[in-house]
């Protein structure tokens, strides 16, 4: 990966931002635009790509679809916008993948610093650890007592080797310098499954899959992954709180499109997105699911994604983490 030579594409986009729209981007869009969500329909990604498709059709941008290209953990579909024509009409919504795959994974059908151009950062938000209720922990320092007490006994599940959801736990393992056991399943949803019915102890995944099942007692919360609590579930505390200062895994959704995409189509994506994540309803729809809108510049997404790159590629070669297919 070549970080520099990523942020002086990137800076160069920002300074074609201030040059005079050009005819093709003032003709663009003439037909629909896609956003490609590399996951299945009605996980965080799709509701966000759902959610900005949906507002920046309203403000009358242009008609705005979702199309959903699962498989491959979210490889399949990015790869199909990394192949995409570079002109505006297919774009990408991703989510941490984008930063884990380079480094979890043996081969990519595309290069995340290459094949993309980066738009902008959407939003950010927490995840949560939550636990079965017949467990008998209910803190994040009680886990890692117990834990040291008896290594390996405990168990966390997660959306599958390589995701997101598995190297928090790892992450965790190494900074309270616990053992615990890893269970991977195929999505959020058969992991949460998992812990409700107490086939595993404890599970890592979003603030919008986990907090109903906390809510009604399903599940309990041990811990916010981030460095604020959820203001959903005042009452859990963060793993940085609890006795493992440092810990952040913050998640995110973000916007891409294909490299070579004309810079002043990519001005006229990022002026609408910016736009529509600052609408009042866009806002509160986004802080139910525990997430805020951050339309960052191209410039700062990218300084972003490189430094997420970094740290979970530190995190994959110290855990021993096996890399996957």
């Amino acid at each position: 990966m070549n970080f520099e030579s990523t942020i002086w594409r990137a800076l160069l986009i920002v300074t074609a931002f201030a040059i005079a729209p050009s005819s093709v981007a003032q003709e663009w869009p003439t037909k629909v635009v896609k956003l490609v969500v590399p996951y299945a329909p009605g996980g965080g990604t799709d509701y966000v790509a759902r959610l900005l498709a949906t507002k920046l059709t309203e403000q009358g941008v242009g008609t705005f679809i979702i199309e959903n290209r699962p498989g491959g953990g979210g490889t399949v579909g990015s790869a199909t916008v990394a192949r995409a024509a570079p002109d505006g009409y297919t774009l990408l919504v991703t989510a941490p993948e984008m930063s884990t795959d380079p480094s979890v994974r043996l081969s990519l059908p595309y290069d995340v610093s290459k094949d993309f151009a980066p738009i902008s950062q959407l939003t950010s938000g927490p995840y949560l650890l939550a636990a079965n209720p017949s467990v008998p922990i209910r803190t994040v320092e009680e886990l890692i007592a117990a834990a040291k007490r008896q290594p390996d006994k405990y168990n966390y599940g997660s959306s599958g080797n390589g995701t997101i959801n598995h190297l928090k736990g790892e992450l965790f393992q190494i900074m309270t310098g616990i053992r615990w056991q890893h269970v991977p399943y195929k999505g959020s949803g058969p992991s949460i499954t998992a812990a409700v019915s107490g086939e595993v102890e404890f599970v890592f995944a979003s603030t919008t899959a986990l907090t109903p099942f906390i809510q009604s007692g399903r599940l309990r919360g041990i811990g916010v992954t981030g460095t604020e609590r959820f203001a959903l579930l005042p009452d859990v505390p963060t793993i940085a709180e609890s006795g493992v200062p440092g810990y952040d895994v913050t998640g995110w959704y973000a916007l891409f499109a294909p490299a070579g995409t004309p810079p002043d189509i990519l001005r006229r994506i990022h002026t609408a997105t910016k736009r529509a994540l600052s609408d009042p309803d866009v806002k509160a729809k986004l802080a139910a699911t525990g997430n805020v809108p951050v339309a960052s510049s191209p410039a700062e997404f990218t300084v972003f994604l490189r430094s997420e790159m970094d740290k979970w590629a530190g995190v994959i070669k110290t855990s021993g983490v096996q890399k996957i297919e």
